[in-house]
């Protein structure tokens, strides 16, 4: 459905990315990869994202690379440049729905992405709101205290990254800002969304968790 494209990052460089476009005045969605690098999978989201009305671009932070090995995929996370992910690549994403006509713009992503998701809504203007899938990123880099759009973020009980006790404390961080963030609770493992992970994926989680998204964009990118 959709396809790969070339954007300008604000800097002037290009990035790749692939885009699933909805149409002109549709609301648009910036779609933050895994560790996994952009993937088929994440492909797919932003193609599901299209058929629901946004346009969705999935910026590519690996130049390419992808990987199915987690001790690869660790040591691409670990080597990506988080702030020029943020201000360069996920900007300059938001920035090309705006040159293309899209409406309001939200960021989202999974675990590295859902991290940035955080990242993007502290610290790229022009967002009107962030969904966050099972991620935190470091809080000198991006305080989740500092964001003030809409948010939503989605949470797996038995996640030994993203723990349920980080969760409380990124809730209360938020709160204690005056913040109102809708956070759901899943009785899940990390990456439950994944459908390509049949070891983690959880079909009535995963189900329950895209319409809240959908709903919360749809209400906020109106």
């Amino acid at each position: 459905m959709g396809q790969m494209i070339e954007f300008k990052r604000p800097d002037g460089s290009a990035c790749r990315g692939y885009l699933a476009n909805a149409g002109q005045g549709a609301p648009g969605v910036v779609v933050i990869q895994e560790w996994w690098g952009l993937n088929e999978q994440i492909c797919g989201i932003a193609d599901r994202f299209a058929r629901a009305g946004f346009n969705a671009l999935a910026p590519d932070l690996f130049q390419g690379r992808v990987t199915q090995k987690p001790d690869e995929a660790s040591h691409l996370m670990n080597g990506l440049d988080f702030p020029g992910a943020t201000h360069q690549d996920i900007r300059g994403a938001v920035e090309h729905l705006r040159g293309m006509g899209s409406g309001k713009i939200a960021a989202m992503g999974f675990c590295m992405g859902g991290a940035l998701s955080i990242a993007a809504a502290v610290h790229v203007p022009k967002l009107a709101a962030a969904v966050c899938f099972y991620g935190i990123p470091p809080q000198e880099f991006a305080d989740p205290a500092a964001i003030r759009i809409p948010f939503q973020g989605h949470f797996a009980s038995k996640d030994d990254w993203c723990t349920p006790a980080a969760v409380d404390a990124l809730e209360a961080a938020m709160r204690a800002k005056g913040a109102t963030p809708e956070i759901h609770r899943y009785d899940a493992d990390h990456a439950f969304f994944n459908e390509r992970r049949p070891e983690v994926y959880d079909a009535t989680c995963a189900k329950q968790a895209w319409e809240r998204t959908l709903a919360f964009l749809a209400k906020n990118l109106a």
